[in-house]
């Protein structure tokens, strides 16, 4: 909301007074520390000059957050921020990531996911085990359930292909299913071969989320050992935008990639 009351040149007193409410309050609502009312926002983008149909859909947005999604009630599981991120890839239409090591979680089996979790430094409990399940399950029904779903485009540096996260069986599975999710209409599945040598992706993975408004600037999120971080600014979605086109350049392209993981699959005994 503080983006579109800068971009309407409008003055924080100006706004409060047109949407009725405190101009202290306005300032809760633009921090996103205060849970707005649908008809204050409804006020605000008129008053910052939005169309009628833009303006309710930002109404219905602020609705929708009064309402707890599916990823609340496992929080207290969740690494810290990651409900946030959640709430972000549920609204977003179309996603891009590079994966520089392990296989994307959207992408994993359970048995691959579980034994991912499990050697985490922390040793999460079996709780914590079965409820972040859960969540990344839940996640994958909205981006894998075919004709309607999200568009998902996903760069796999090959090592994560080689690496045997829960041993032979586990990653034969696993290996199969990113052979049978490569041919859904709406995902993308691509390799970066060990054969392209450097590249400019060597810092790390990372995610990029479009959302379908022209209003809500599309994301960039990274994660690290301590937590992750959400960008926001232009510049840097920019930025990863960039490195993401440059590395799909050099992967291997979706059918190539197939070949890929079913040989690597029948070597796997």
């Amino acid at each position: 909301m503080r983006r579109l009351r800068d971009e309407a040149g409008k003055r924080r007193e100006e706004s409060a007074e047109a949407a009725g409410i405190a101009p202290a309050t306005l300032s809760r609502i633009e921090a996103g520390t205060h849970a707005p009312k649908p008809a204050n926002i409804l006020a605000l983008c008129l008053f910052y000059g939005l169309e009628v149909q833009q303006a309710q859909a930002y109404a219905d947005l602020a609705r929708q957050a009064k309402e707890p999604g599916w990823w609340h009630r496992y929080s207290d599981a969740l690494p810290k921020g990651f409900d946030v991120y959640v709430a972000m890839e549920a609204t977003a239409s179309g996603m891009r990531v590079y994966r520089p090591d392990s296989i994307d979680g959207l992408l994993q089996t359970e048995a691959y996911m579980r034994a991912q979790m499990l050697a985490e430094p922390e040793s999460p409990t079996e709780e914590q085990v079965e409820q972040r399940t859960a969540v990344r399950l839940k996640r994958q029904e909205r981006w894998l359930s075919g004709e309607g779903s999200p568009q998902l485009w996903v760069i796999q540096n090959e090592a994560g292909l080689h690496r045997m996260v829960g041993g032979p069986d586990v990653m034969k599975e696993q290996l199969r299913r990113l052979h049978e999710l490569s041919r859904l209409s709406n995902v993308t599945l691509q390799v970066l071969p060990f054969t392209s040598g450097a590249h400019p992706a060597s810092h790390g993975g990372f995610h990029l989320l479009d959302f379908p408004d022209a209003g809500d600037p599309d994301i960039a999120y990274i994660e690290y050992r301590l937590g992750s971080l959400i960008m926001e600014e232009p510049h840097e979605v920019a930025a990863y935008a960039m490195i993401f086109n440059l590395l799909r350049a050099d992967a291997l392209g979706p059918d190539d990639a197939r070949d890929m993981f079913e040989a690597l699959a029948a070597r796997l005994k």
